[in-house]
């Protein structure tokens, strides 16, 4: 017979052992929340600053080549803002590739200008040729070769990071030239404190080394980024308020990143040499 001691012991036996089970129950509830709560959060971080990768920002080529965090597909304006800029030149993009980076052909002691004339107005680029003299080579050649000419800006990026992305034939993020470069002049002395200053134009990338392509991205406000985008030229008081007018216009997700609600469109791409 048990007596009434001991009944009193089971019972509190088994008191603590439902508590200890509520405990360990409520213990595995509250880490199975921060876990989702943990994952929502890196989406919301990747999806906003998507170059850190240019994701921002990735790259060009392939799937290893690929210059943007994550795709962006090109939309048409939304009625979210009026579009302030023209209708594309006629004409079409040229589908070209090539197997291996130019040929160095620029005078690496020479400045030169980068001049994108869009639908919104010219941009004009002061280069960065000593600096980053694979970058401006290629971008020579590409130039030359018509490559940018009547290919979409198909990136807007307005929350983490501010910066309209450029340089892909296929307007998705996927494009590329064939060929990647090497990473270039990022001990930059404008790149302080991990800020890409307002008007600094640079390459994406992978976010692996050296996956430099075509796309790059044109900074319309100071960014925090890890230096690891080739910075290789500067945008003119006059590139800086049509980029500003682009920005000003909008993205057509509403989520800080996606296609610019503003028609650009590189109607023409020429490199001079001062």
């Amino acid at each position: 017979m048990v007596s009434q001691e001991q009944r009193r012991r089971q019972l509190a036996r088994e008191k603590f052992l439902r508590q200890q089970q509520r405990r360990t129950e409520a213990r595995r509830k509250a880490r199975l929340r921060n876990s989702v709560i943990a994952s929502v959060l890196g989406v919301v971080v990747i999806g906003s600053v998507a170059l850190y990768t240019t994701g921002v920002l990735k790259d060009d080529g392939d799937k290893k080549e690929n210059a943007s965090a994550e795709v962006t597909p090109s939309a048409a304006p939304t009625s979210k803002a009026p579009d302030p800029c023209a209708k594309p030149a006629a004409g079409s993009v040229a589908k070209l590739s090539w197997k291996k980076e130019p040929a160095m052909t620029i005078d690496t002691s020479a400045a030169y200008t980068l001049k994108l004339a869009t639908t919104c107005g010219d941009i004009g680029i002061a280069l960065k040729t000593s600096a980053a003299p694979h970058t401006v080579n290629s971008f020579d050649f590409l130039a030359g070769k018509g490559y940018f000419d009547h290919t979409k800006c198909h990136r807007l990026t307005t929350q983490g990071i501010y910066v309209l992305q450029c340089g892909d034939p296929q307007g998705t993020g996927m494009g590329g030239p064939g060929y990647t470069l090497p990473d270039e002049n990022l001990k930059d002395k404008s790149l302080k404190k991990n800020i890409y200053p307002a008007g600094t134009v640079a390459m994406a990338n992978t976010g692996e080394k050296h996956t430099g392509g075509s796309q790059f991205f044109l900074v319309y406000k100071d960014s925090p980024l890890r230096p690891s985008y080739t910075p290789f030229g500067t945008i003119d008081a006059a590139g800086m308020k049509v980029l500003n007018k682009i920005a000003a216009a909008g993205e057509n997700t509403g989520g800080g990143d996606g296609a610019p609600n503003a028609t650009v469109v590189i109607n023409k791409a020429t490199v001079s040499k001062s």
